[in-house]
């Protein structure tokens, strides 16, 4: 019969659990606990012992309880009570009691007994005392009701000796990562007595006074979830509901309880031979002993241990000399490893056998055993098997296979690669192409495949306002006629005499007269984009034309919008990097180390350089990097060329299918120039006559969004 060991969380131990029972009870009280644990001791009688817990005010009903068969452990549930012992740990140590955990966990309080034997308990309930006998004979629970007030804050309730009706909810079954099976129960009451142990060949958990409804009560057939467990049978027993689990196998399986939900989890047991008990707990798992020697012979001392353990030991014939001893209640393999450790002697386990001797010898034994291994593989006839890659190449698989830093096969085994079929023929050992064959079914599978596609948003608003004016007084003596506006020029006619303006004098004799510039201010709008300023001009002069005065206004607006939206997207295997590339390589001539000059050539592109990894969760892991380049100007004199970049290089995690922002860069530019006369060009009103105004507000906008997506989950779950 399999040794399979049951695990329970009962309580967390450490100085966490320390600290959460020195803080609960302020917690406890502030969220309407009405009860506290004020001591807890024990008295023997006969057999027995009887555990006595002490409230500070009267328990009503019976409190809920339940008991685990490994380790030996019974836990009683009281809700809405604080532990007001100053401690989380009663040392007990009478009879099958050894201690007394108090746990304190959503507003209720968990008393978990430690005991050396699994052992039945029963309850009675007596005001403000709760006593449990353990060693009677089955489960009974007692409730005396008592007049006692309820403190302050308290809602008294009527007692009752009858039980609320609990039911099972719902019965499921699910496979864990690891290959456990866990049976799942909902219960309607997170207060439900569960009581669970082994039983032979199967795992027996009863619900006590549990009702099971009639849609429930079935056999279930769980041997298609490739679990240790085969059948899971619920049924009602009584006022009790039985659920019965059928494991195969070698397993373990241990309990735990999540507010209503009760899971009860069996895991696979790979079978160790070389340890004392099989399965994943750690520490000393033996049945207590104690031993008192004194000057004992170890030869003898190893006999009684394993008369204890009805295992077969072998002793070396070097194994001398005496110990003195004296243990207490100690498992058995602790007290082997003390005895073992004391006297420099070591074990090794195969099945039932237990061979004890000096490590020395021991170690010696072993290495003569390697070097007879050894040398039978290289006697070792050798054969020779063709292995066909469909997913990697063979090349590579052989450069694997040969690895001098980790060499797969032995120092007698080649290969050979056959690239039109894609073959490896290895010649080696039977055990050495056993492993070869492994290694291929582990590297030689389809590689799941990746689109990545990314989104390059560019987004400009760009204004632009030019404001200028020209303004010039002229005075001219004589002419024919007159052409008005700024820059006049006066027709043929007779004319003798001078023509003047304010900052610019000129005279002029002749048939002809013209006032060229007229203007001592001169500030008109700049052109925008190639485009020239709008004007508008006027002229005053009097009835002889002899005096001129002329006022120029020109402005030019300009309001642009532009969106650049670019999406490069590309295809490849998991972890294997792609690259995609668009744009332009611009020539131009660069100096050599002689003198002489050369084309060189830039690249002004837009790419998307990605290496994608898939998580065993589906999601994306991408290390990413992304360039959108153009080109400015070319700089004179050979210096090479000027590229306006804008580029992201970052690691992210994508869900598969979803979309994230890399990254963005946003600016703005804004400047206003102001270009005047002194003193006349900040006279209110009248100062835009002799001033120049230009602004200038661009905002620019850079978005990066990037989406990846599995192109096909049939290959992505091969692959995991």
């Amino acid at each position: 019969m399999t040794d399979n060991r049951t695990t329970i969380v009962a309580a967390k131990q450490g100085a966490g659990a320390f600290l959460l029972a020195l803080l609960m009870p302020a917690i406890v009280w502030a969220q309407g606990a009405v009860n506290s644990i004020e001591r807890i001791d024990a008295t023997q009688t006969g057999t027995s012992v009887v555990l006595t817990i002490q409230l500070k005010a009267p328990f009503s009903g019976i409190p809920a309880s339940f008991s685990v068969a490994n380790p030996a452990r019974i836990a009683i549930d009281l809700p809405q009570t604080v532990n007001n012992l100053g401690r989380n740990v009663v040392e007990i140590n009478q009879g099958d009691l050894r201690s007394v955990n108090v746990v304190q966990a959503q507003g209720r309080s968990r008393l978990v007994l430690n005991l050396r034997r699994a052992v039945a308990h029963a309850i009675t309930v007596e005001g403000s005392t709760i006593q449990v006998a353990l060693g009677a004979t089955g489960d009974t629970t007692t409730f005396r009701p008592t007049e006692a007030p309820t403190p302050s804050g308290a809602v008294a309730t009527a007692a009752s000796a009858v039980p609320a009706v609990r039911t099972l909810r719902a019965i499921d079954f699910r496979r864990g990562p690891d290959g456990e099976g866990r049976v799942v129960v909902d219960l309607s009451d997170p207060n439900t007595s569960v009581d669970i142990r082994q039983q032979g060949n199967q795992v027996i958990v009863d619900f006590l006074n549990t009702a099971l409804p009639e849609a429930l009560r079935r056999r279930l057939d769980v041997t298609d979830f490739g679990t240790p467990v085969a059948m899971v049978n619920a049924f009602a027993q009584g006022a009790n509901t039985r659920l019965v689990i059928e494991p195969r196998g070698l397993w373990e399986h241990n309990a735990y309880q999540s507010d209503t939900r009760f899971v009860v989890e069996v895991k696979p047991i790979k079978e160790d031979p070389t340890r004392l008990f099989q399965g994943t707990r750690q520490g000393y798992q033996g049945e207590r002993l104690s031993l008192n020697f004194q000057n004992v012979d170890v030869r003898s001392l190893l006999q009684v241990i394993a008369d204890f353990t009805n295992l077969n030991i072998i002793t070396s014939d070097s194994v001398t000399g005496s110990i003195t001893l004296r243990l207490k209640d100690v498992p058995w393999d602790q007290a082997l490893d003390i005895i073992l450790q004391s006297k420099g002697l070591d074990m090794r386990k195969n099945g039932n056998v237990i061979i004890v001797a000096p490590r020395e010898e021991l170690a010696a034994k072993e290495k003569l055993e390697l070097e007879a291994r050894n040398q039978i593989a290289d006697l070792e006839p050798l054969r020779t098997e063709s292995f066909v890659v469909n997913y990697q190449k063979a090349e590579d698989v052989r450069k694997l296979l040969v690895d001098e830093k980790q060499r797969l096969l032995s120092k007698r085994g080649s290969v050979v690669v056959d690239q039109r079929t894609n073959q490896l023929f290895v010649q080696d050992t039977a055990a050495r192409l056993e492993e070869v064959r492994r290694l291929l079914q582990r590297i030689d599978i389809p590689v799941p495949q990746v689109m990545i596609e990314a989104r390059i948003v560019e987004a400009d608003d760009r204004f632009s306002q030019n404001l200028g004016a020209r303004f010039g007084f002229a005075r001219v003596t004589s002419n024919q006629w007159l052409n008005a506006g700024p820059g006049s020029s006066f027709g043929p006619g007779t004319v003798g005499g001078s023509s003047g303006n304010i900052g610019n004098t000129t005279t002029v004799s002749g048939p002809n007269v013209s006032v060229t510039n007229p203007n001592f201010v001169n500030l008109p709008a700049a052109g925008i984009g190639g485009f020239p300023a709008s004007t508008i001009g006027l002229t005053l002069f009097n009835s002889s034309v002899t005096r001129l005065l002329n006022l120029e206004l020109s402005a030019l607006e300009a309001d642009g919008r532009g969106k650049i939206i670019s999406s490069p997207r590309v295809i490849t295997a998991d972890k294997v990097k792609a690259l995609i590339e668009q744009g332009t390589e611009i020539p131009y001539q660069a100096a050599t180390s002689s003198g002489a000059t050369q084309i060189q050539f830039r690249k002004a592109v837009l790419k998307l350089e990605v290496t994608p990894q898939i998580t065993p969760e589906g999601a994306i892991f991408l290390d990413v990097k992304v360039n959108r380049d153009s080109p400015s100007a070319i700089a004179t004199g050979g210096a090479g060329v000027a590229i306006d970049t804008k580029a992201v290089q970052t690691q992210v995690l994508v869900e598969n299918g979803g979309t994230v922002v890399l990254g963005g860069i946003y600016e703005q530019r804004e400047r206003t120039t102001i270009t005047k006369v002194p003193l006349l060009g900040d006279v209110p009103v009248l100062g835009w006559l002799f001033r120049n105004r230009g602004r200038i507000d661009e905002r620019t906008e850079l978005m990066i969004f990037i989406t990846p997506r599995i192109v096909s989950e049939r290959v992505a779950a091969a692959g995991r």
